[in-house]
């Protein structure tokens, strides 16, 4: 139960944060001016912890949808499955969202 709820939370993250990479995008197009007023926001404290939740929220959603297509198609039903498939959701939104962004801050040496 906790799980689907945190997976419709974590939709309606995905459409409030969307709006802000529209505010982003937007500011680009809008000129210099624009576009330094949002990279000082999204580059504050509260603009990088909104970004890592709206991170966390995309690959939570992602695995937690795949997760229930294959309920869709009739597995992990068990209760033994349905627990596993739920940790493993979690743990791959959790590793997937750090990896990311040790990817965009270069520490994974590339």
């Amino acid at each position: 139960m906790t799980l689907s709820i945190l997976h419709r939370i974590t939709g309606v993250a995905l459409a409030l944060g969307t709006l802000l990479v529209v505010f982003w995008i937007v500011a680009v197009a809008a000129g210099p001016a624009a576009y330094d007023a949002a990279s000082a926001l999204l580059g504050s404290w509260l603009g990088r912890l909104l970004l890592f939740g709206w991170t966390f929220s995309l690959f939570y959603h992602l695995a937690n949808g795949i997760r229930h297509l294959a309920w869709d198609v009739g597995w992990g039903y068990e209760l033994g499955a349905a627990r596993a498939s739920g940790y493993l959701a979690v743990t791959a939104a959790v590793v997937l969202t750090l990896l990311s962004w040790a990817a965009g801050y270069g520490l994974l040496g590339g």
